[in-house]
């Protein structure tokens, strides 16, 4: 199944603006002059894991593959992207590392 360019620009806005929102989580401790964690690399973003809220750095690509896009879909119909606790992923820890071990 093809993927329009047009439907692909489309997609990678929403991407950008998702990530926009999950990392403005304000000027604290730890946070840069932009809101961004201090300790997670450029090119890479933090998001939370399983019942216990697991932190865990994942790369940007991540965010082009359908799967990934998909558990993105899943936190923000259960959680939202507007919150203090940044991005939740709704998925047990060990299928969260499974699925992005292969992906990368």
């Amino acid at each position: 199944m093809a993927i329009r360019k047009s439907n692909k620009l489309s997609q990678t806005a929403v991407l950008k603006q998702i990530l926009k929102r999950c990392s403005s989580l304000g000027k604290k401790h730890g946070y840069d002059d932009d809101g961004l964690p201090l300790d997670v690399p450029k090119g890479h973003f933090a998001v939370y894991v399983g019942e216990n809220r697991s932190r865990y750095i994942v790369p940007i690509s991540l965010l082009t593959h359908p799967e990934f896009q998909y558990l993105l879909r899943q936190a923000e119909e259960e959680f939202g992207f507007d919150h203090e606790m940044g991005l939740t992923i709704p998925c047990e820890e060990v299928v969260f590392r499974s699925l992005t071990s292969s992906l990368r």
